[in-house]
Parts: C-alpha cells; structure tokens; sequence
C-alpha cells in the first residue's frame, strides 16, 4: 500500500495512527500542501480531490476521505479493531470521533486558513485566535460526550478506537496555536494514554519523513 500524505495533516496522521494499530506496512508518499504539491498534475491526476490522505491499495485502487480509509481498514483488517463489536458502541465511537472530524477539523484546516489570510486579509494573530476557539469550544462539547461515558483508559474502552485515531491530531494541531486544554481531564487523559502507545508515538508527524520544524 502506498500513502499519500503530509505530516501535519490532522486527516492523514488518523489514517497513520490506524496502519499502526493494525500493524500495516505501506510505502509513505509525502505531499506538501504548504507547497502546493496537491494542486499538481502528478498528484491532482490520481487524487480528484486533491486532498490528502490518499491510500492507494495493493490492486491499485485508491481510497479517499480519513474517515472512509480506516472504516476500509477495519473491515478488511479486522485484527486489533478500531470500532466495538456492538452496533451502539460503534454508534457511539462515530460520534465521537465525529465530533472531531466534522465539527473542529473543517473550520480550521489549511485551506479554510489560507482564505482567512488571503482573501479576507485577517492577520496572523486573527487567524490564530479563529484556531484557538473552535478547538476550544469543540473539544469542550467533546469533553461533555466523554463525562456521559463510563470512565475508559481511552476515549471509548481500554483499547483505541476510531476515536481516539480522531483526537490525538487535533491535540497535536492545536498545540501549534497554543490552544488551552486546561479543564479537560477525560479529553487529555485519553490522549495521555494513546502517547504511551507505540502505535500513536510512531505515528506522530516528527517520525515523518517529511517532518520540517
């Protein structure tokens, strides 16, 4: 398996944390979207969307979208699962992770930041402020989604789930705008545990091929 990805991309580190989970090699595929790398013909002709992360199977099909990429690999894998066994379980898991996905990572991700700065011409204080408070304010809703759950090692369980593949980037891209994580004990406390796992440590953007300071 080839992945196409960047080392700061919130979406393409969930899909590292999970073929780590599962213990998957696959060929790593930098593309620096600072760059514009995604824009080009050579990854604009095998990526419509031109979006990272993209994973290209053995077979040579590709997959699109984090989300749909570790659902893809939890089915297909289903050693060491992302998801529980009970349909309200994995209801609740998706939730979670959504919570994440949908809620916090699209009003902060590269391209939403690049307009801000380049066409509503906000300054970088402005712009980081923006980042700070729907990190903030979603991780707090999230916060609320894990007090409502039994007390877990993780987000969901005393295994990582899907979830926590979701969370862990949002901690890590967060940390670069000096978000404050003050008075979330059940939100950091499952990302204490994910750190201490060799999965997520591998996984990290510093372990990167790509990484840059």
């Amino acid at each position: 398996m080839k992945l196409y990805n960047y080392f700061r991309s919130s979406a393409s580190f969930r899909v590292r944390i999970a073929l780590q989970l599962k213990g998957l090699p696959y060929d790593y595929v930098p593309v620096h979207l600072v760059k514009g790398e995604h824009k080009k013909e050579g990854f604009a002709s095998i990526a419509p969307s031109t979006l990272v992360p993209m994973l290209e199977l053995d077979g040579g099909e590709r997959l699109s979208q984090s989300m749909a990429i570790i659902e893809y690999l939890d089915e297909v894998h289903p050693e060491t699962p992302l998801l529980p066994r009970d349909a309200l379980g994995r209801a609740k898991v998706r939730a979670l992770a959504q919570d994440i996905a949908c809620e916090i990572h699209p009003l902060n991700n590269l391209r939403v930041l690049k307009y801000l700065v380049r066409e509503l011409k906000v300054d970088e204080e402005t712009k980081n402020t923006w980042y700070r408070h729907w990190v903030r304010e979603g991780l707090e809703a999230f916060e609320r989604q894990l007090a409502a759950l039994p007390r877990s090692k993780y987000c969901y369980g005393d295994t990582p789930t899907l979830a926590d593949c979701c969370l862990v980037p949002q901690i890590f891209n967060g940390r670069r705008v000096n978000t404050s994580y003050e008075g979330l004990p059940r939100t950091m406390a499952a990302f204490d545990a994910c750190m201490a796992h060799p999965a997520f440590q591998a996984a990290q953007p510093s372990n990167c091929p790509d990484n840059e300071p």
